[in-house]
């Protein structure tokens, strides 16, 4: 019995070690994981009326490249377009919106106004915080608007520009007119925000109501739970569902902006032509309008256009490595 016993006890030994051994490497890689697709440091800083929460990651002597997400979305859109960028020796600056994540108002007497101005002196305000002079600028949705209307009106603050959809620049008198019925479809939710049940409506249903938007913009994106309510946690933003409601208002001409930025909208309606550098990407989602026809005489400056099939809306989650190229062959173009 004693001789039989060794054995078994140097079996369980070895069993236990083995286990051991494939839970240290399992960590090992999960963190290795975590890395890659790490955005940098969350940080927070006061700029305009704002404490923006922005990560950073990459070389602080690398040309700085800001990139800007829309909605229904946040900075996880660029959870792998980052460690691209940052293994060039980029600086990459991810900010959450107004509205969105940790970024938050100074003041409860600030407008909660969403217009394209408004969002993109936000970007101004944190470059001049950071003191960055000039950065290459990318986004998509709310993003690109953002992007190329501070191509348009700060032209010397913008290396280089990666949009994608193109040219977003909001006219309103343009938005006046009515579209086919097959492309109204599409905006649907922005009627629905024109009134009290839609914004009701998105308050009390804003993590299913967005995640809803997610499939119908992306329909082939076959996204996990997990990487969902991985952004929905930004929706939780006080000023989350006044912003949202009222930029898409404003498009409409539904809501008022700030009066201190009608000299800025002003000169964005007469469809201003984008001079510095810039790469246009299209995908699944831009339909008839991939070709990019409609918009390339918009960018007077160095210019070439990316079209994407398979792929829906949120271009940098769904192919990061495209969206990373952009940057870095945009990057070339002012060279």
């Amino acid at each position: 019995m004693f001789h039989t016993s060794i054995p078994k006890h140097h079996y369980f030994i070895k069993k236990y070690l083995i286990s051991a051994i494939l839970i240290l490497l399992f960590n090992i890689g999960l963190n290795a994981q975590e890395t890659k697709s790490s955005l940098g440091t969350l940080k927070q800083i006061n700029a305009g009326v704002l404490n923006i929460g922005y990560t950073e990651a990459g070389s602080p002597s690398g040309t700085p490249v800001i990139l800007l997400h829309g909605w229904p979305y946040d900075i996880h859109s660029y959870e792998e377009v980052v460690p691209l960028l940052t293994a060039k020796g980029y600086r990459v600056i991810t900010p959450y919106l107004r509205g969105f994540g940790t970024t938050r108002f100074l003041s409860d007497k600030t407008m909660r106004n969403g217009q394209q101005t408004a969002v993109a002196n936000d970007i101004i305000a944190l470059m001049d915080a950071l003191k960055i002079d000039k950065a290459i600028i990318g986004g998509f949705d709310w993003g690109a608007r953002t992007a190329d209307v501070m191509a348009v009106l700060y032209p010397e603050r913008v290396k280089g520009l990666v949009s994608v959809s193109g040219y977003l620049i909001t006219n309103l008198e343009a938005n006046k007119k009515p579209l086919s019925p097959n492309a109204e479809l599409g905006w649907w939710y922005q009627y629905y925000f024109s009134t009290e049940r839609g914004e009701k409506g998105y308050k009390d249903n804003t993590y299913e109501f967005n995640k809803l938007i997610w499939k119908q913009a992306s329909p082939l994106w076959n996204f996990s739970k997990e990487t969902y309510d991985q952004t929905a946690q930004s929706f939780n933003n006080p000023d989350h569902v006044a912003i949202v409601i009222h930029n898409y208002r404003w498009r409409l001409s539904l809501a008022k902006g700030e009066t201190k930025y009608d000299e800025l909208e002003q000169k964005l309606q007469s469809r201003p032509k984008i001079s510095v550098p810039t790469i246009t990407i299209s995908s699944d989602f831009d339909g008839a309008a991939i070709d990019g026809k409609a918009y390339e005489n918009q960018f007077t400056g160095k210019y070439s256009h990316k079209i994407l099939k398979g792929i829906g809306h949120n271009v940098p989650q769904e192919d990061p490595k495209s969206f990373a190229d952009a940057i870095i062959e945009v990057d070339g173009y002012s060279k």
